[in-house]
């Protein structure tokens, strides 16, 4: 697949960057494998931005682009733990783009430094919950930057599936009335959550020995019920979009590409939470371009680069000025809410999971029939 292709399937949400990586890696490959055209720098200094795929178009950084005069340079990694891997090597990086959840972990191994908010005049417009999520502001420093953000929720077919009466649930994807018509994540990061609210774990990512054991239960219950563990999303939208699925665990990027279709669906907020996790931006400890760095950051939280964003790729983003830019219409058919406050307060947000190893494990038993 040619690289503007993806970039565009990625852009119009019929790939997601965690699509591509699997792509890339079923066939040995890797983005750092790929030849990248924005990572020669330009004129726009000296500064390197290492990031997921798709969020190294011009429009993502809008001011940077017109006060340095092109885009920074870029290197793109695959996922986060080969981001650390590089960066713990000597890869040299200014700004980086992980996951919140990495936010401890990537302190701890001593590649990022606090940065200064005073010198981000967009700071004071984010939504405040994020800017202090997981680490992001620990001792009283700034640590990350929030960006992007979403959700992963029940999606369903109104037409079809009948809550009766009854709320939203995680529990839609364990309905018997719907055997062979339901779907869920094949990505244990998401799955072993879901099941862990639905033991009731005090803290879903981190649970007990037994727990793991009603987990595999849980899944065990729901594996005859399944048309398929979904992996590609594209594959999801379309059992979703022919009926041959009504109800799946999904990110908000498929709620936007199956309303955009003209098939009814609807994104639930399940009782037990919806999950949420957020992306954003930190700065290496070893950049030599504090300036520019943190003349990027404050290009990323800009409500320009924010309502391209959500226009563009069905994300939330941290600045409340991109959302109020964006036609409460469009907010509503992409699932995103105008003021997100009141979800993160609630909302399950994405950490270090201390017993992934062991869910993938118990999951590929299930599936496996064990």
């Amino acid at each position: 697949m040619k690289h503007n292709k993806i970039r565009d399937d990625i852009a119009l949400g019929r790939m997601t960057r965690r699509d591509l990586t699997k792509m890339m890696a079923a066939v040995g490959l890797s983005f750092a494998m790929m030849p990248v055209g924005r990572q020669a720098r330009a004129a726009a200094g000296d500064l390197t931005y290492f990031t997921w795929s798709g969020y190294d178009l011009p429009e993502f950084f809008p001011s940077y682009v017109t006060k340095e005069g092109g885009p920074p340079g870029t290197a793109l990694f695959a996922d986060e733990e080969e981001a650390l891997q590089k960066l713990r090597a000597g890869f040299q990086a200014d700004v980086i783009h992980p996951c919140s959840a990495r936010t401890r972990r990537w302190r701890q191994a001593g590649i990022i430094q606090p940065f200064d908010t005073s010198r981000l005049s967009n700071w004071g417009d984010l939504v405040e919950p994020l800017t202090k999520i997981n680490g992001a502001n620990d001792d009283g420093k700034q640590w990350f930057a929030p960006v992007d953000w979403g959700n992963t929720s029940v999606i369903y077919r109104t037409d079809i599936f009948d809550l009766q009466g009854k709320e939203e649930s995680w529990t839609m994807l364990w309905d018997e009335r719907y055997a062979g018509r339901l779907s869920i994540g094949e990505d244990i990061t998401d799955t072993g959550v879901i099941c862990g609210l639905l033991i009731g774990a005090e803290n879903p990512y981190d649970l007990s020995d037994a727990q793991l054991e009603e987990v595999r239960a849980l899944l065990k219950k729901q594996k005859p019920l399944l048309r398929f563990y979904w992996s590609d999303t594209t594959a999801l939208e379309q059992a979703m979009a022919s009926g041959e699925v009504v109800a799946s665990s999904a990110w908000n990027s498929s709620v936007v590409a199956l309303r955009n279709a003209g098939v009814p669906v609807a994104y639930a907020k399940p009782k037990e939470g919806i999950l949420a996790w957020c992306c954003g931006l930190v700065l290496s400890a070893t950049t030599q371009h504090a300036d520019l760095a943190h003349e990027l950051i404050d290009a990323i939280i800009s409500p320009e680069a924010g309502m391209w964003l959500i226009t563009e790729y069905g994300y939330g983003h941290s600045n409340k000025k991109a959302l109020a830019g964006v036609d409460p219409a469009t907010l509503e058919t992409l699932g995103l809410p105008q003021d997100p406050t009141e979800m993160f307060n609630t909302a399950v947000f994405s950490r270090e999971n201390t017993r992934l190893e062991q869910l993938q494990a118990i999951l590929e038993e299930v599936k496996a029939g064990l």
